[in-house]
């Protein structure tokens, strides 16, 4: 029985027993009035910071990150690419994101009621994960706007150095449509817990499902981990790839820029519980010592197989550590949480150091290794690291008053995990294979051969990184 199926027969089961729980006669959802007086100041106020936590992913980190990767010659068009998606991403979200991921609509996408934040205001409220407990609505909207920014900025890694930027952007704004909003909506969107009376199906294809991803392991990583491996792919090696050494022009950036991911990472998972509770404090304290085990891990492995250890290799087994654990983050114990970090590393490693070179395709920053893959992990991982017998928070039962921990099935959340990661798979494989395709053949996504050897600072953007 899937969890919509069970959350429906909760539903029946609580109205024709109301009143063994409620004196006021059958369970009712609450008035705008009422969801206006649930808001608590100290979970929007965590929810604010945790926006600005995870914005601070993208710029400055994820573009010091990236940029510190590249020849000088392209660092400059790195540190672009990223700022520019995040702005662009903004004003998609605002316009017509949001409504389409986080609306009532159909089991795939949402409806366009709230277009152009149509109905949202000051005193308009989100749902969280507790009856009674709401936060307010702008504050759902710009956090997950800083979601739909990071995402489609991980994509550009994988084809580093060999993209022209105006094709770029408009990639950014389609795959947006088309590929993330439906898989945000798909595994993140339902009505909320006071809602499963009036509204039992109101909810998301794989949320539905009963996948569990508490702060984007599919949405973000699986996501924009394929896209980018099809986008590397389907534009082709670098020039000179395998030929022409390209060893990274700052790893002092590189590790500055990984290091503020670390940081802004505790946002973008923790403040995924939308509450400043004991689960939030759960989900930070998953996150650090993940992290802290993946990044230990991968330099064990380059001990064993170089013998030595690289700072390149221990930022990007960090980085390992924080996809694996984000969709588990909210659901895993501690002690779990290292073993998730300690196990995603090896596996990160073998893709990375091995898989790309006998398959030959030139995933520039590793994107596809790390992100796509990582998540893969995580996300398996999840359906067995959130079992209560293992100190997991199991799946949540919102039919009982207060919410409490259902029924736990290891190998039937294993195999639901497995549906949803198959899914996002093809969803953004496929849709970002086609977008690829229409705009390399209508303008064009590659510069010229000239263009690509003086480097895409100069060529695209008319400036350097460095003036020395």
């Amino acid at each position: 029985m899937t969890r919509l199926n069970k959350w429906i027969a909760g539903a029946a089961t609580m109205l024709a027993t109301a009143p063994a729980f409620a004196q006021d006669g059958p369970i009712k959802a609450p008035t705008a009035e009422q969801m206006a007086g649930m808001v608590d100041k100290g979970d929007t106020t965590w929810m604010l910071v945790s926006s600005a936590l995870v914005l601070l992913m993208s710029i400055p980190a994820l573009a010091l990150f990236y940029g510190g990767l590249v020849r000088t010659k392209n660092m400059l068009s790195l540190l672009m690419q990223v700022f520019m998606i995040v702005s662009i991403a903004a004003l998609v979200w605002v316009s017509w994101g949001y409504t389409l991921a986080f609306t009532s609509g159909t089991p795939f996408i949402g409806s366009l009621s709230k277009l152009f934040l149509q109905g949202v205001d000051a005193t308009t409220v989100a749902a969280t994960f507790s009856n009674n407990v709401y936060i307010p609505e702008y504050a759902f909207v710009v956090f997950q706007m800083t979601f739909a920014c990071i995402t489609p900025a991980l994509i550009v890694g994988a084809f580093a150095e060999r993209v022209k930027f105006a094709p770029l952007m408009l990639f950014v704004v389609a795959w947006l449509t088309i590929v993330y909003f439906p898989i945000a909506h798909m595994v993140w969107y339902w009505a909320g817990p006071d809602f499963l009376v009036d509204a039992p199906a109101d909810m998301g294809y794989l949320w539905g499902m009963g996948a569990l991803d508490f702060a984007g392991g599919t949405v973000v990583h699986i996501n924009a981990g394929i896209a980018g491996l099809v986008g590397c792919i389907m534009i082709g090696k670098r020039i000179g790839y395998g030929k022409e050494a390209t060893p990274p022009h700052s790893l002092t950036m590189t590790m500055i820029g990984a290091s503020l991911l670390w940081v802004g990472w505790f946002g973008f998972n923790a403040g995924s519980n939308l509450e400043a509770n004991g689960l939030a404090a759960l989900a930070f304290i998953n996150t650090f010592v993940a992290t802290a085990a993946a990044a230990v891990a991968w330099a064990l492995v380059e001990q064993i197989h170089h013998g030595r250890p690289s700072l390149l290799g221990a930022v990007t087994g960090a980085v390992a550590g924080l996809v694996a654990i984000t969709p588990a983050s909210g659901f895993a114990a501690p002690m779990t949480s290292i073993l998730i970090g300690l196990f995603v590393s090896p596996v990160c490693y073998l893709f990375v150091a091995v898989v790309k070179n006998k398959l030959k395709y030139d995933d520039t920053l590793d994107v596809f290794g790390v992100h796509c893959v990582g998540g893969i992990v995580g996300a398996i991982a999840t359906g067995i690291v959130a079992d209560p017998a293992l100190g997991g928070q199991g799946w949540i039962d919102y039919t009982v008053f207060p919410a409490v921990a259902g029924e736990y099935d290891m190998a039937g959340q294993v195999i639901t995990q497995a549906k949803a990661v198959i899914l996002t798979l093809l969803w953004s494989g496929i849709g970002s294979a086609v977008l690829f395709f229409i705009l390399d053949k209508t303008i064009g996504l590659r510069p010229s051969e000239d263009a690509e050897r003086e480097g895409l600072d100069l060529s695209s953007h008319g400036e350097r990184a460095y003036n020395y």
